[in-house]
């Protein structure tokens, strides 16, 4: 038995690692529509988003007659009733005392509004303006959502990068340690230059520990955001990602915002407020109507007793009190004028910077392309002087190191010139349009 779980060992260790290390291909596109739809984000904004619907419904309930039934039967005791309906007694005989044990009551009444100063009308426009401003509210969310992945897909691919660029160049050290190990000890260079060798072998080594690190890192938060098991690995597809921003315009104008439009319709239900406010000033008239059925146990039976008519109110100290609520509703429009004129120039500052931050990536981008065509050639040139005894260890070393600054550089500028495209996108309102995201 002992023998057959030895053997068996191997199988479930390898089964354990694969589990550990399940690896998922994802593109941009999946990504987003993944956060969009499934992170506790999206939910909140899409419970806020039923929430004021559910509220505008309640409102529009209002409009509907009010119907109200009850019934009451209550036992009586030892009760002492004098009455004039007595017709079984005459004069010449005295009254028997009645025997009164119960009461029973029914009554149904209905009442409508019919008039309340346009109270209910603007009432539930104001609902309206509402429920629409959290609607475009939560498209917003979706599109910060979306640049929030964005900002993760980036950060991942530049540590996934790092560490698969540092990786082929601590191959170069490592070959590089083992050389100059037996040359040192043929006597053909000095220790001192081993020793260089072996202490950028170590540097290596400790930017390649970082760059593991900060990508696990990255994974974790991009996982725990989509809401994907934790042992998973996410795999880029940049190709998929470069596909995307070719087959995509820019900016689109500013009306595209959804926050702004969210805004707007906030100013739209501020001003119902005032008029809601307003409204405290009239009269309320409503039609009333309704049927009693009583009976008082041995003297008093009425049924098919119905009612109907009209009823005026009117607050006398609104004249004094309402005043102030006007006033505030007031202030409350004048609050969201403020707002929409100061989001107007923030948006507009927004799309300026990311326009010029995309057209600085992409020159950038292509000096960094440059950059390594110098650097490799550069390296190239040193080392075929080192190799002919023209330069020394220090200069290798350097040209080494310029080389690999300059590939992550142009691998960093590429994710760059990626997420300022879509840093444009967001500040013009159509990041998740221009991925043709699907949403639940």
């Amino acid at each position: 038995m002992k023998i057959n779980k030895l053997l068996l060992l191997p199988f479930l260790l390898a089964s354990v690692q694969n589990q550990a290390q399940e690896k998922r291909l994802l593109t941009l596109k999946e990504a987003v529509e993944i956060a969009v739809n499934t992170s506790d984000a999206a939910s909140l904004a899409k419970a806020k988003t039923e929430t004021s619907r559910l509220e505008l419904d309640v409102t529009k309930n209002n409009r509907y007659p009010s119907l109200k039934a009850s019934g009451q039967y209550m036992r009586l005791s030892s009760a002492h009733v004098d009455s004039n309906l007595q017709s079984n007694s005459n004069a010449s005989e005295p009254s028997k005392p009645l025997k009164v044990d119960q009461l029973m009551l029914g009554q149904v009444n209905a009442s409508m509004p019919l008039f309340n100063g346009f109270k209910l009308t603007n009432s539930i426009k104001e609902s309206e303006s509402i429920y629409k401003s959290q609607s475009f509210a939560e498209k917003h969310s979706k599109e910060q959502i979306g640049l929030e992945v964005v900002e993760l897909f980036a950060n991942l691919y530049k540590a996934q990068q790092m560490v698969e660029l540092i990786e082929d160049n601590l191959k170069t050290a490592d070959q590089r340690v083992k050389d100059f190990t037996a040359m040192e000890q043929n006597g053909l260079i000095a220790r001192n230059d081993l020793l260089k060798a072996q202490l950028q072998q170590s540097n290596v080594l400790l930017s390649l520990d970082n760059a593991k690190k900060n990508t696990a890192i990255a994974n974790h938060r991009l996982t725990t955001l989509l809401k994907l098991p934790e042992s998973t690995e996410v795999a880029i597809d940049i190709d998929a990602v470069k596909r995307d921003m070719g087959n995509n315009a820019g900016g689109q104008s500013l009306g595209e915002r959804n926050d702004l439009k969210s805004l707007e319709l906030k100013k739209q239900a501020a001003e119902n407020g005032v008029k809601v406010a307003k409204s405290d000033y009239y009269p309320s008239l409503s039609l009333s109507g309704g049927y009693i059925a009583f009976d008082l146990n041995n003297v008093l039976t009425v049924t098919n007793a119905m009612n109907i008519g009209v009823g005026l109110s009117y607050d006398l100290s609104s004249i004094f009190k309402n005043g102030k609520k006007v006033k505030l509703a007031k202030s409350r429009v004048k609050e969201t004028e403020i707002a929409v004129s100061q989001l107007n120039d923030e948006i507009r500052e927004e799309q300026f910077q990311a326009q010029q931050n995309y057209a600085l990536s992409q020159k950038q981008s292509l000096v960094y392309d440059k950059a390594v065509e110098q650097a490799t050639e550069n390296y190239r040139i040193v080392k075929d002087k080192y190799d002919n005894s023209l330069s020394d260890t220090n200069d290798l070393l350097e040209a080494d190191y310029q080389q690999l600054q300059a590939k992550i550089n142009q691998a960093l500028s590429k994710a760059d010139v990626a997420q300022k495209y879509y840093e444009l996108q967001f500040a013009s309102g159509t990041l998740t349009s221009s991925l043709n995201i699907s949403q639940k």
